[in-house]
């Protein structure tokens, strides 16, 4: 990511700027418009009430009596100026809003569009804490001085506007003018430079603390069965430190700043009056000119102060654009083929052969540990996999906690890519499918079910073609989820709530295995997929799999001892390696470690039934 500094802060900032320009020409247009009236009205009025004052109030006063016609007039003239004023704010408001939103909206669909577009090994890399604030307060930061900028650029105009009056008007008291502007621009670059790295800083701080909050309540169960509240709240707190320090740092050069643009106009008001006073008395001058100057200094103190808000801004446009540009400019490592075979309608053949891999190292840390030692990966956690899922039958992987058995099922549908090694469906290695044939072929579901805020419809066929109410059934069948979801009051139109809060676990489970099975898919990788089910249903899931209509092959990542049963053959994993591969039986009979692993889940399975039995009976009690 290129770093923001005081030097070239306000030229990459000006070219953010320009970007939204280009991407928004017509709103810009619009709303300068209206900025640019606003600004000339503003000039215009200077001159009004200096007229009014010179040729309306000092007469009266003089003469003790009032030319009505003028008066009226004046009077006209004021409501006129204010009316445009008021069409000329609406105009610059509204366009200003309207671009700022829109390029917002435009760039948080292109975020998370490119999060869809990259592999997971990029996703492995960056805290999803991180990727959330790249959509949120980055792409807000990075559009932030697009609500100012349209009343920036019509000040601009009204300024020079305004400095080509003065010197129509008196040279001297344009030359105060023009010292008044420089002043407040030269305070403005020093500011802008100044708070360039101070931004930055806040900025990227934001995103940690998002990162952290966000993992500590994603993995809220994991914390408190660890029993590490204590150091995730020091954790959380430490870097919500930073940011306070950070923001607190902002604050404070923006209260030296704020001041001094509120108070350089006044003293050039101030000026203005002095000068003019001498000028008045010399007869350079008529009361009516300085009048008119002095109100413009006036009127002009506010709308100056829009510069000021955009170039205060763009240290943290920088920042926010910077960290976009990190996630719109990333490629990831993952290329797709241009072999897209027709689609069987046989079970597909899954092979690995002597597969390595390393998990990549995380994106705060990769630059540092590959320079310590050379390489862009952590430890390899798979070491020469080889194993086979036939045509139409089921593979269980087994083994402890740990030993690589879930990353397994992500190369097994090409989620990640192996560091050697190979991997093909049906002969074709995976890398030289197509996206498209590869998702048509092979599906995953995963241990945590993800379901969307939607209807049940929409959350098993995701607007696939060709998937119609009586696929989504059959495939809820397939699963055993059709008779839970034919009992919800609206049947497939029911809404399940954010992440299915209306369904219990084993719904969620059996819900997301219906959307892997309505796209048909000739391998199917379930990574303990059905843990929170029945062991019942478990049995009926894997029983209808392998005799329904849909012939599937299956690889399936299981700890009970009711579902190992019902594979075809066991691969046993312990430490990233294959151990032993065979029948259930066999393995009960020549593998230690596979007898001692499936005796402990039955182990912790019956303590589990006995502490449900007994709940249940003190509750009947």
């Amino acid at each position: 990511m290129a770093s923001v500094t005081s030097r070239d802060v306000l030229a990459r900032g000006f070219r953010v700027l320009g970007r939204a320009i280009r991407d928004e020409p017509r709103i810009f247009a619009f709303a300068v418009g209206g900025s640019v009236l606003f600004g000339g009205l503003v000039v215009g009025s200077a001159y009004v009430i200096g007229h009014i004052v010179g040729k309306i109030i000092v007469p009266a006063i003089e003469d003790g009596a009032v030319n009505n016609a003028l008066l009226w007039l004046g009077a006209l003239a004021v409501l006129a100026i204010s009316v445009f004023r008021v069409v000329g704010i609406f105009g610059r408001r509204l366009g200003a809003g309207y671009m700022q939103f829109r390029l917002q909206a435009r760039y948080r669909r292109l975020v998370t569009g490119r999060y869809l577009d990259l592999p997971l090994s990029w996703h492995h890399r960056h805290a999803t804490g991180t990727l959330l604030s790249n959509a949120n307060s980055d792409v807000e930061a990075a559009w932030f001085p697009i609500a100012p900028l349209p009343f920036a650029v019509g000040t601009l105009v009204m300024l020079i506007g305004a400095v080509g009056s003065l010197f129509l008007t008196d040279w001297v008291l344009a030359l105060v003018g023009l010292t008044t502007f420089a002043g407040l621009f030269l305070i403005n670059v020093f500011y802008s430079r100044r708070m360039a790295p101070r931004q930055a800083r806040a900025q990227l701080m934001r995103g940690e603390v998002s990162a952290i909050a966000h993992e500590s309540f994603d993995g809220a169960l994991v914390v408190k069965t660890m029993g590490r509240e204590g150091q995730e709240t020091d954790r959380f707190a430490g870097q919500a430190r930073e940011l306070r320090d950070a923001l607190i740092s902002v604050g404070r050069l923006r209260g030296l700043f704020d001041p001094l643009m509120e108070t350089l106009p006044s003293l050039g008001t101030l000026a203005v009056l002095l000068v003019g006073t001498f000028r008045l008395r010399a007869g350079d001058i008529s009361v009516t000119d300085l009048v008119s100057i002095a109100f413009l200094f006036t009127v002009l103190a506010f709308p100056v102060r829009a510069i000021g808000w955009v170039l205060a801004e763009l240290p943290r446009s920088v920042a926010g654009w910077d960290r976009l540009q990190h996630v719109l400019t990333a490629t990831g490592e993952m290329r797709y083929g241009t072999t897209s075979p027709e689609k069987a309608d046989s079970p597909a053949r899954l092979a690995f052969d002597n597969v390595d891999y390393a998990y990549p190292l995380g994106a705060e840390t990769d630059d540092m540990a590959a320079a310590a030692t050379g390489e862009e990966h952590g430890p390899t956690v798979l070491h020469d996999i080889s194993l086979v899922v036939p045509e139409g039958r089921t593979v269980a992987l087994v083994g402890p906690t740990g030993s690589g058995k879930s990353t397994i099922a992500s190369l097994a549908v090409r989620l990640v890519d192996p560091a050697t090694g190979t991997i093909s469906i049906d002969g074709h290695d995976l890398p030289d499918l197509t996206a498209a044939a590869l998702a048509d072929n092979a599906a995953l579901v995963a241990q945590i079910p993800f379901i969307f805020d939607d209807s049940v419809r929409a959350n098993v066929a995701l607007d696939r073609p060709g998937i119609d109410d009586d696929a989504v059934w059959a495939a809820l069948r397939l699963a055993q989820a059709d008779e839970f979801i034919a009992r919800l009051p609206e049947g497939l139109d029911t809404m399940v709530g954010e992440r299915g809060t209306s369904l219990s676990g084993g719904q969620r489970q059996r819900l997301t295995l219906a959307r892997a099975l309505a796209g048909r898919p000739r391998l199917l990788v379930l990574d303990d997929a059905t843990s929170a089910v029945d062991p019942r249903v478990e049995a009926a899931i894997l029983a209808a799999l392998r005799g329904g209509e849909q012939p599937t092959s299956i690889m399936v990542v299981a700890y009970r001892r009711a579902t190992i049963a019902l594979a075809d053959e066991v691969v046993y994993i312990e430490h990233g390696r294959v151990v032993a591969a065979g029948t259930h039986s066999e393995l009960l009979s020549t593998t230690p470690g596979y007898v001692d692993l499936v005796t402990a889940y039955e182990r912790a399975e019956a303590e589990r039934e006995r502490e449900h039995a007994y709940e249940e009976g003190a509750v009947t009690a």
